[in-house]
């Protein structure tokens, strides 16, 4: 009879054995990936070192017995000739150098070996039969011994040849290769699905993974496939190379694709350097990798020393740190960007993941959180990847307690209190206080200041920047209060600068009330919007009162945009800042003619500008047209009225010439505004 401890060991195989079943069938059957891989490596080691030291509990169905899951059971089986194995992982250099040494020992050399280094292939291992050079058959490697017929599927894939290119090719040939998704075809699967309310892929390896097990090949040919071919298994007739370097580059000239990543090193120690350059390049490649993969390049060395029960002796796959890990969600608090928009970050107990500690990840946004449906408390899945900052992939909810919080929106900004804003439809929730939320503070004010706004000329982004970093200015009111000597001052801020930037603040007291529309920064509220709400309303105050009913009867202005100046009106905070605006003397100026007064006199003319103009800018005439009631487009068309045409006209006027359109002069335009 064994031991207490001999049972307390054999009962953990036995959890490590049902665990790893259950969460091979989840990603291989399922394809709903339930643990991260990191996850599953370190069950599966675990459970080969209790093996290891206690062999009379090795059983022929343990997980480490075999290489995969059974075949789905939708798809013919196909019986591989030669049984398609996986590979052993190292997780460091020193387990690198251990396996370098194990190599030198069996081989009784001294001498570097040359090693056949390419990418790890995040997708799915595929073998596929072409006799006489056409393509036969192609399976999935399954269990290693069995796999699933999916030959429909993989002609769906544009790299894999039907028939193979040149001569000399075997009469039978087995190639055997990684069909994986592509970075930039699994964002717009995802995109896409979830346009359509659809269940989103993982990541791209579950995304391959689904799109080839699919009944119906016309789905596969849909997803944006590849493949990239790493070896040969079975094969009769012709002469092959005899290392592996050479026989990629030969399936290279029969038209299969192969990985350019592919390089012949000599010694452990190019390895290691191998490894690093791919590691630094990982995130620019456009697909995704998890490690790399070292192959003996002599096949007759290979030959020499064979295999262990799971995988050959002469291959190691070098993994990089994990991606994807399992922690706890500790806590949910939403963060204000500059434009602000919330965002919920999820504090974390801390978990190395991606080479790095992390403890924060992001959630992007409200629909995220429901999609997802994670809840604080949730054990999740989190990804980094290279720079990317961290973000929670999944819950694990099969895990839950029933203890876990659902995650609110809050109601309030967690910096100023102002109302945050979520209207329907949309995905991002905003802060509502723009003109006084600390957050959104520098960003407001360079809108205020900027050309199509206040027109501030000397006030640049920079400077904005070193005003608030030195604690000057808080709000945009705080510009008109600036004093020479604050200004002189700053860095590369003389006395001269200072007083050209208070004579241009001083000159920008009276704006068109069109202008400081704009400046105040409302959501959607851009410059043709400003003009036509200074058309309608005298002044702020009045705009300030409008309902929403009132503002959607105007043009352009529909319910939404109508909600955004609502709210934007609605925030005490807001306007304490345009009070304290009109404190320091910045007093708009409302149009001459409002549509309340009577028609506007170029209302329903499209106009196009060109040429350089000589009393006025382009800008300013633009505007002044606006006022005028006339629309302003870039490209002169049949249905443009007039073309306003400065010196050095060039093809617009060409154009408007050829289409009949009538050609205005500065002067003529004068004219016409002083009707």
């Amino acid at each position: 009879m064994p031991s207490r401890d001999h049972k307390g060991i054999a009962k953990k195989i036995a959890q490590l054995r049902d665990q790893l079943r259950q969460h091979a069938h989840s990603y291989y059957v399922l394809d709903t990936p339930s643990v991260p891989d990191a996850e599953y490596d370190r069950l599966f080691r675990e459970l080969q070192q209790l093996e290891a030291e206690y062999p009379k509990y090795i059983t022929a169905d343990s997980p480490t017995q075999r290489v995969g899951a059974e075949p789905l059971a939708g798809f013919s089986q196909v019986k591989h000739g030669l049984p398609m194995l996986s590979l052993d992982n190292v997780f460091s250099d020193e387990d690198l150098i251990a396996f370098d040494k194990r190599i030198h020992d069996r081989l009784k050399t001294d001498d570097d070996i040359e090693y056949a280094a390419e990418p790890k292939l995040d997708g799915l291992a595929v073998s596929m039969i072409y006799q006489n050079g056409q393509l036969l058959q192609a399976a999935t490697r399954g269990d290693g011994t069995t796999g699933e017929d999916v030959t429909h599927n993989v002609k769906t894939i544009q790299a894999v040849p039907l028939c193979l290119s040149g001569k000399n090719y075997p009469a039978l040939l087995e190639v055997r290769g990684e069909v994986y998704m592509p970075k930039k075809g699994f964002a717009a699967l995802n995109a896409k699905a979830r346009k359509l309310g659809e269940k989103t892929f993982v990541n791209p390896r579950n995304a391959a993974a689904g799109s080839l097990r699919q009944l119906d090949p016309r789905i596969a040919a849909q997803r944006p496939l590849a493949m990239y071919c790493y070896s040969v298994g079975v094969h009769e007739g012709g002469d092959l190379p005899e290392t592996h370097t050479a026989m990629l580059k030969q399936l290279a000239l029969w038209g299969l694709p192969v990985c350019a990543e592919l390089k012949l090193v000599s010694g452990v120690a190019a390895c290691i350097k191998y490894y690093q350059s791919i590691q630094q390049k990982r995130d620019k490649l456009a697909y995704d990798i998890d490690g790399v993969v070292y192959k003996v390049n002599a096949f007759n060395l290979q030959q020499q020393l064979g295999f262990v029960a799971r995988a050959p002796r002469w291959a190691v796959a070098h993994k990089f740190p994990a991606q994807e890990e399992l922690t706890i969600i500790l806590d949910v608090e939403f963060q204000v960007g500059r434009t602000g928009a919330l965002t919920p970050v999820a504090r974390l107990e801390p978990v190395f993941v991606g080479g790095v500690t992390v403890s924060n990840a992001t959630l992007h946004n409200m629909d995220e959180v429901e999609r997802k449906d994670i809840r604080v408390g949730d054990r999740v899945i989190v990804r980094r990847a290279g720079d990317v900052i961290p973000e929670v992939v999944s819950a694990v909810i099969a895990e839950r307690s029933g203890r876990e919080k659902k995650i609110q929106l809050p109601k309030k900004c967690p910096v100023c209190q102002s109302t945050v804003e979520r209207i329907e439809g949309e995905a991002v929730a905003r802060c509502s206080g723009g003109l006084y939320c600390k957050a959104q503070r520098t960003e407001a004010i360079k809108h205020f200041a900027s050309r199509k706004a206040m027109d501030i000329d000397g006030l640049g982004e920079k400077l904005v920047e070193q005003l608030v970093e030195a604690q000057l200015v808080s709000t945009v009111a705080d510009i008109y209060r600036l004093r020479l000597d604050e200004l002189a001052g700053l860095e590369r801020m003389g006395i001269k600068s200072a007083e050209n930037l208070l004579t241009a603040i001083d000159r920008s007291r009276q704006p068109a009330l069109a202008r400081y529309i704009y400046a105040l920064g409302i959501r959607e509220v851009g410059e043709a919007t400003a003009l036509n709400l200074a058309a309608e309303y005298p002044d702020v105050a009045a705009l300030a009162r409008a309902s929403l009913d009132e503002l959607q009867r105007i043009s352009d202005i529909g319910p939404i945009v109508a909600q955004h100046i609502v709210n934007f009106f609605a925030q005490a905070h807001n306007r304490e800042v345009i009070a304290a605006l009109a404190e320091v003397g910045v007093v708009p100026q409302a149009p001459t003619i409002t549509s309340r007064q009577q028609n506007l006199p170029l209302s329903g003319k499209t106009f196009v500008i060109t040429g350089t103009l000589s009393t006025m800018t382009r800008d300013e005439a633009k505007l002044r047209l606006q006022q005028a009631g006339a629309k302003v487009t870039g490209s002169v068309s049949a249905k443009t009225d007039y073309l306003l045409a400065g010196e050095n006209a060039g093809s617009k006027l060409t154009k408007a010439e050829k289409l009949g359109v009538e050609i205005m002069t500065e002067d003529t335009l004068e004219r016409v505004f002083r009707q």
